[in-house]
């Protein structure tokens, strides 16, 4: 998924890179809030409903520019949303998952004959999108079924709804203490209690990043992002001066792999990303994460400088 990056920068369509993030906002939405229910469904997949209608009517205006058409859908879901709404303040059982998928249906029904009548392919965009949305929320479940049981308690940990400080939670747990311990300028090097006491497991690998927050704090945490956000950067302006399209994609690869590694691993750190066990590149114990990012690098700066080579 890191390549996603290098094939947009390659004319990959926009449009992938939404519906991968979209993809995820479902999954989230629908796992985390099962608890309760609104018109009988739950609340996850309701507002999972919500976010398809109002990205139909978004789509509709910003990629097609037919502000007639978005204006009726708006209009349509509006109107049939205050009718739901009437109708169930005054109490009167509706099968609401029916009349939810109707109202999405008589809208994708509607958008496509509009493309039709005007002749306007991309309106079926917003369109396959709302259908491909559905589908995939009810799926969403099976999904996450599919995933291994300590994989599911992971993410279930990380979106909150199981809360397991002693046995899967606990790793991301102690690393948000002792990032949290460190304060704005740290504690001092070698001087954390949390990493120096072993609290928490794997902090000379996977959970290294905890240790830098303690002892060198937020300004310490920072000062490691923005060398990061260097070093990408400097990959990217690499990568764009190639005189080969093999340059540019490879420069971009290396790119892509640095934010994939750089992101994932400081999210799970704090809390923000499952736990999955990747690297933090050139800081993480390890000789063949080291090795693998070195010559990656090492392979670049030779592309680099024989482009001269190249031009002549």
């Amino acid at each position: 998924m890191a390549l996603f990056f290098v094939l947009y920068r390659e004319g990959m369509s926009g449009l992938v890179l939404f519906a991968a993030l979209f993809a995820v906002v479902i999954f989230v939405v629908a796992i985390k809030f099962t608890e309760t229910t609104v018109l009988g469904i739950p609340t996850g997949q309701f507002s999972v409903m919500l976010m398809v209608m109002v990205v139909m009517v978004a789509m509709t205006v910003t990629y097609t520019r037919r502000f007639e058409v978005a204006r009726n859908l708006f209009f349509w879901f509006a109107g049939t949303g205050v009718v739901i709404a009437v109708v169930d303040v005054c109490g009167v059982p509706i099968p609401g998952m029916v009349v939810i998928l109707s109202v999405i249906g008589v809208a994708c029904v509607y958008v496509a004959v509009e493309a039709i009548k005007l002749r306007r392919p991309r309106l079926y965009v917003p369109m396959a999108t709302a259908v491909c949305a559905i589908a995939f929320l009810f799926c969403a479940n099976a999904a996450f079924q599919h995933l291994k049981p300590h994989q599911q308690l992971r993410v279930q940990v990380v979106l909150g709804i199981v809360e397991d400080l002693r046995n899967a939670g606990y790793n991301v747990n102690q690393s948000k203490i002792a990032i949290g311990s460190g304060g704005f300028f740290g504690k001092g090097f070698l001087n954390g209690t949390q990493t120096k006491l072993k609290y928490v497991p794997e902090q000379h690998t996977d959970f290294i990043f905890c240790t830098i927050g303690e002892e060198e704090g937020f300004v310490g945490t920072m000062l490691v992002t923005l060398l990061f956000l260097g070093l990408i950067l400097r990959v990217i302006r690499i990568g764009e001066r190639q005189p080969t399209v093999f340059g540019r994609v490879y420069a971009y690869c290396v790119a892509s792999y640095f934010i994939f590694h750089f992101c994932i691993n400081i999210g799970m750190v704090i809390g923000l990303c499952p736990v999955i066990g990747i690297p933090l590149p050139f800081f993480s114990y390890g000789g063949s994460s080291l090795w693998g990012f070195t010559i990656l690098l090492f392979i670049l700066l030779k592309i680099d400088a024989s482009r001269r080579n190249v031009l002549r």
